[in-house]
């Protein structure tokens, strides 16, 4: 799938001898390329956008993990860098700490909203393990500090609203839409506020029958006009997204059907220097997740017309991608220099991690998992390094130095999601072995085990989501250049007890005693797969 070149190639002796046609071809020569949907191939999803001068940021949804609430920057709204994290820990909680045999997969913070007010950088979110409300601000969204402040109950997929007046509300729920307004500060509702019901059935203009009511509220403000965008998913059909508009941020409010196409749903407006607008949505795309899409928008009798004859586009009038390496993922070689930090943006541990039991310092070049406690299944053991895989296919290599595991030690590449993955080695009294995990049924089944003398190995994963394959297949290597197939393939489909796209992951953890400890000495992420 050629994504980013046009790939014209004419020899100039080839060029017809009409100056028609070598117009033609010249055209051909100069034309640039354009963007495709998705904008972004990966897990990306619950996006908010503001756009502040020339530059354009967003927020997105990643749960569980840590740091939490990625921001991501673009000057041309499709090629996105990661540049910071709204938090490094949301809270210290054993559901979020894979402590006490609790986890939090498929919750932690939700849908954020991003807002930019008088110099000052907001972004809210959610989260049901904490049961509050969580605000960071900041007037350096690229390098912070951020100021933080919570406070009950947790307003399900609300929309922060700074309006002309000062005031600053909060729009949230699910089919049943209610306002509620906050301190000046940001610090919790306004006392002596009541809170009202501004739409009482938002999902009607898609009809009775709704599988998914209304939420995903993202409200914004057009010539003096507000604009409520809502996806809502009618039984038997596909995820819709929904506009009602008013006078007034208290209503009343008229809705119309906005899109209904592909199942790309939910997001809000944005628009560019130029004048030109866009609506900012995704697309469950199975294993690889919630993917990112923009649809053209027109404005006619004062409400946004989102698409191309009521489509979403394949290509748009914007810049080419130029890929998503090493702006969203890449690889890294864990040599860092001096002021370098200690990871990249593109990581994010599972859960939050326990610092005490890895290292970037105990051997130079190398990121060194050691085990601290002991752990009965891959999804409660902590310290389990994570990207994101990408589509349509993606590759991850790591070496990986073994000879400090324990008995009863597991270290490797794993794809993480509820029906995982993983190649590495355990360690036995008896000796190491390479071996292949897969959880494709539902259950953790030791597929395939393979003796290994040495004490380096090489291990490999090739994710192929082309067309909605979601197919993943698993290699070992002893000299980093010979590939060998392991285990089986495995079928990677999106789980909601997860609510995630298939994560590459490294991983260490003890099933006997602690202590042990595994090196690795890279990881390597690739478009391409064989």
């Amino acid at each position: 799938m050629l994504r980013d070149k046009t790939h014209i190639r004419v020899k100039f002796q080839a060029l017809p001898q009409n100056t028609a046609g070598a117009v033609y071809y010249i055209r051909l020569l100069n034309r640039k390329a354009q963007a495709q949907n998705p904008i972004i191939f990966a897990d990306v999803p619950d996006m908010a956008m503001v756009r502040v001068g020339k530059t354009y940021y967003m927020s997105s949804t990643t749960m569980h993990l840590s740091p939490g609430v990625p921001i991501m920057k673009s000057t041309d709204l499709v090629n996105w860098k990661l540049v910071n994290y709204a938090y490094d820990t949301l809270a210290n909680i054993d559901a979020l700490n894979l402590t006490n045999g609790k986890s939090t997969y498929g919750r932690g913070s939700w849908a954020s909203c991003i807002r930019y007010h008088q110099g000052t950088y907001y972004v809210s979110t959610f989260a049901q393990p904490t049961g509050k409300t969580h605000i960071y601000s900041t007037k350096n969204i690229e390098k912070g500090p951020w100021k933080a402040v919570s406070f009950e109950p947790s307003y399900h997929d609300h929309t922060l609203f700074f309006d002309d007046d000062g005031r600053v509300y909060l729009i949230y729920g699910v089919g049943k839409l209610k306002l509620v307004e906050l301190n000046a500060d940001l610090s919790g509702v306004k006392p002596g506020v009541a809170e009202q019901v501004i739409i009482e059935n938002a999902s009607l203009p898609a009809g009775t029958d709704i599988a998914l009511h209304a939420e995903g509220s993202q409200l914004f403000k057009v010539n003096g006009k507000y604009y409520l965008f809502n996806i809502t998913w009618p039984r038997g059909g596909m995820r819709t997204v929904l506009i009602h508009r008013a006078d007034k941020i208290t209503g009343p409010y008229e809705g119309k059907l906005a899109l209904q196409d592909l199942g790309v749903a939910q997001g809000g407006l944005i628009d560019t220097p130029e004048g030109d607008w866009y609506a900012y949505l995704f697309r469950d795309f199975g294993g690889v997740g919630r993917i990112p899409y923009l649809v053209p928008v027109k404005w006619e009798d004062g409400w946004p017309v989102l698409g191309v004859d009521g489509k979403a586009p394949e290509t748009l009038n914007l810049p080419a991608s130029k890929g998503l390496i090493p702006g969203i993922v890449a690889s890294d070689e864990f040599t860092r220099k001096k002021r370098d930090p200690a990871l990249p943006l593109v990581w994010q541990w599972n859960h939050n991690p326990d610092h005490r039991f890895w290292s970037l310092k105990e051997k130079k070049g190398y990121l060194r998992l050691k085990t601290g406690r002991i752990d009965t299944s891959f999804v409660q053991a902590r310290n389990t390094l994570t990207q994101r895989t990408i589509g349509p296919t993606c590759s991850a290599t790591t070496a990986i130095e073994v000879a400090n595991l324990k008995a009863g030690d597991f270290a490797g590449l794993s794809l993480l999601q509820k029906n995982y993955g993983q190649v590495g080695v355990k360690a036995k009294e008896q000796g190491k072995s390479i071996v292949m995990v897969s959880a494709g049924s539902g259950k953790a089944v030791e597929v395939e085990r393979i003796p290994l003398t040495g004490n380096r190995v090489y291990f490999k994963i090739e994710c192929d989501f082309t067309d909605r394959k979601d197919i993943a297949h698993f290699f070992y290597s002893l000299d980093g250049q010979s590939w060998t197939a392991i285990g089986e393939a495995l079928k990677m489909p999106y789980t909601i007890p997860h609510f995630m796209g298939y994560r590459f992951g490294l991983f260490n953890y003890a099933t006997q005693a602690v202590g042990g400890f595994a090196d690795f000495d890279y990881f390597r992420i690739n478009e391409n797969v064989r």
